[in-house]
């Protein structure tokens, strides 16, 4: 691919993290759970320090990125439809502006393969469809079922999603537990995972703007009740499409593990619905240890903390700092101009930090 992003050499500093720590760590998988760390809510930040990510383009991808900025400076002078088949149009909010990155342009023309008339119309797409899903908020226009933490709220009850932690490379650690299912299927549950997607991106430090998404199919306790039954296909494909179609590129690295006999019969059923980048960055049946830190990872994979979710303590922290760094987030739009295609590390950088 001749587009490259320069990442830090997170992994190496991470080894030498992990060769200082293996007396202590071979220690904490024998020791009882009152030598590990409690932990009830997610990380504010990453281990390793964050670092500016560098892009490398060719002339020519230089040139598709100038000219898809250019267009996109004057289509947001227009109004744009609420939703999707609406006559109704409204300007574009400050948040729909902030969303219009440097880094975003650049991920929808790698999803694209370098087509300039693809990426345009995806960007399109992506933004009607926030709007029409209730992601992106207008004020003269409330959506019906707009996508909050209290319309979610109760998907989460079981902790059957959450965010902890952050991997080798600083993305942050999105863990879903098919077996702490603890609702019937809805439309809900995908609004749940879009709610937990949005979250987690403002959970990204500055310098990186991939996840890791930490799959465990583990059956929860039984007393718990909850369901572990794979969730139906249709479900399944609206969450592959949305994950793939309007959130590009955003996938890191995607880890498998307790996966049952059964899942791997599911998976070839979803393959189609699977592209070859998505699928591409998926590993199964991996040791969660091997990329994430063990100061933040759980006992559970064989990490130094005693992670519990406790719905009442957890879900409000977790919205709380989300909203905290989002605050930063668009300060520092306002403060750098308001104008699009400024880049992601500067806007998540407090003001020490980018400096």
């Amino acid at each position: 691919m001749l587009w490259r992003r320069k990442e830090a050499d997170t992994a190496s500093l991470a080894s030498k993290a992990s060769g200082s720590r293996e007396n202590t760590l071979s220690k904490c998988d024998t020791e009882s759970s009152e030598e590990l760390v409690k932990r009830e809510t997610p990380f504010d930040e990453p281990i390793n320090p964050v670092k500016r990510a560098e892009f490398k383009l060719t002339s020519e991808q230089q040139k598709m990125y100038d000219d898809i900025v250019a267009y996109f400076e004057e289509y947001v002078t227009k109004e744009f439809p609420i939703k999707e088949g609406s006559t109704v149009t409204h300007p574009f909010t400050d948040e729909e502006l902030a969303w219009l990155t440097q880094e975003c342009f650049l991920r929808y023309l790698r999803a694209s393969k370098w087509v300039y008339d693809t990426a345009v119309g995806r960007i399109k797409d992506t933004l009607l469809w926030r709007r029409t899903y209730g992601v992106s908020k207008l004020a003269k226009h409330p959506h019906k079922e707009a996508i909050t933490a209290d319309l979610v709220a109760p998907e989460n009850e079981t902790g059957k999603e959450y965010i902890l932690g952050y991997d080798v490379d600083n993305r942050p650690c999105l863990y879903l537990r098919n077996g702490y299912q603890n609702t019937q299927p809805s439309q809900r549950q995908v609004q749940h995972l879009v709610f937990m997607l949005e979250t987690v991106i403002q959970f990204m430090p500055p310098g990186q703007d991939t996840l890791a998404l930490l799959i465990d199919f583990k059956a929860a306790p039984a007393h718990m009740n909850c369901n572990a039954k794979f969730p139906p296909i249709n479900i399944t494909r609206d969450c592959m499409h949305i994950l793939q179609y309007h959130y590009p590129e955003r996938l890191g690295k995607g880890l498998f593990t307790n996966v049952p006999w059964i899942g791997h019969a599911f998976f070839k059923l979803a393959s189609p619905f699977i592209d070859p980048y998505t699928r591409s960055k998926t590993i199964f049946d991996g040791n969660f240890g091997d990329w994430v830190p063990r100061e933040q990872l759980d006992k559970e994979f064989k990490g130094m903390l005693n992670f519990e979710y406790k719905h009442d303590v957890y879900w409000p922290k977790m919205v709380e700092m989300a909203e905290a760094k989002q605050k930063v987030y668009m300060e520092n739009f306002e403060r750098l101009g308001k104008k699009i295609g400024l880049s992601e590390y500067d806007l998540r950088s407090k003001q020490d930090e980018s400096a």
